[in-house]
């Protein structure tokens, strides 16, 4: 059952992408119409039959989408965009309310995570089915805006969309390129035989840095783990248990810091249509740093 459901949301994220490529082929005053179109169906294409097709395929697609966006064929064309007037009269009305299906769909996944077989990626996507239904009776608006948002949406994010599915495939790509024990050796030579402070703040430190670049702590996590962790940390007495589990969450720190985590630092700037592109990175920046040292203290002190 888990992996029918996680079949069938993997589907209905594609046809949201079919449905912004048909969007955009109806715009004729798209600069980009046509390798715009391509972009969202051959994306979609990958969501909804990437089960079915051969590696090698889905391979091509993916450089296909990798040409358009890097000949900026992508762009966001003509929008439904809200009125002001309208928007501020639906802030009002709702007021403290708007925050509940944010607070619903954690909710919800959480349930379904503790009290059920089904997996955490499952659980996210029955969250989201239950929680937009939530959302169109709270706030009383048509079904029909579920399209026009989710194209707007998607538009505003463009090619960045496909990020946290490359950058998930980076870690194990790494790790078989051996890229950890790569690492390991640049580090043996900084680091002194023994000195297990200096082997925490690489840890710790070499998790947000590379995060920072993959933009995604679960993919940085196995490659600093082995290149960094296990050596340098676990080899001399760390508690693996809580190393590790600071280990990632200090990698979050670095996901605030880079605009490679786009779901995260990009689309609220794009959303928000703010002018300054790093606004929120430079924000939560006074956060991350003091974080992470935090996160070195806790792993020296409560792992040894």
């Amino acid at each position: 059952m888990g992996d029918f459901l996680l079949e069938l949301f993997y589907i209905l994220v594609g046809l949201l992408m079919y449905m912004v490529g048909f969007f955009v082929f109806r715009d004729t005053t798209h600069k980009t119409r046509f390798g715009t179109t391509a972009f969202w169906v051959i994306l979609g294409s990958i969501f909804v039959f990437g089960s079915y097709l051969p590696g090698t395929v889905v391979g091509v697609m993916l450089l296909v989408i990798g040409v358009l966006t890097a000949t900026k064929q992508v762009n966001t064309g003509k929008v439904d965009m809200p009125e002001h007037n309208f928007t501020v009269e639906q802030a009002k009305k709702l007021g403290n309310k708007i925050f509940l299906p944010s607070l619903a769909i954690a909710l919800i996944v959480v349930c379904v995570a503790k009290f059920t077989s089904f997996s955490g990626v499952v659980a996210i996507g029955i969250a989201a089915c239950v929680t937009l239904v939530f959302t169109l009776m709270l706030t009383k608006a048509p079904i029909s805006m579920v399209a026009k948002d989710g194209n707007r949406m998607l538009q505003a994010i463009g090619a960045m969309s496909i990020l946290p599915q490359l950058l998930a495939s980076l870690g194990t790509l790494f790790t078989a390129a051996g890229v950890g024990d790569v690492i390991s050796k640049g580090i043996a030579v900084v680091i002194p035989e023994g000195n297990i402070f200096l082997g925490v703040v690489a840890y710790c430190v070499g998790m947000a840095a590379f995060t920072m670049i993959m933009g995604n702590a679960f993919a940085a996590f196995s490659v600093i783990t082995v290149g960094i962790g296990v050596p340098f940390v676990f080899a001399q007495g760390g508690n693996v248990l809580i190393a590790s589990t600071l280990a990632l969450t200090a990698g979050y720190c670095g996901t605030l810091l880079t605009p490679m985590a786009a779901n995260f630092n990009v689309l609220p700037v794009v959303l928000l249509q703010t002018k300054d592109k790093n606004a929120v990175i430079k924000h939560q920046a006074f956060v991350a740093i003091p974080l992470l040292i935090i996160h070195i203290l806790l792993m020296y002190f409560w792992a040894f």
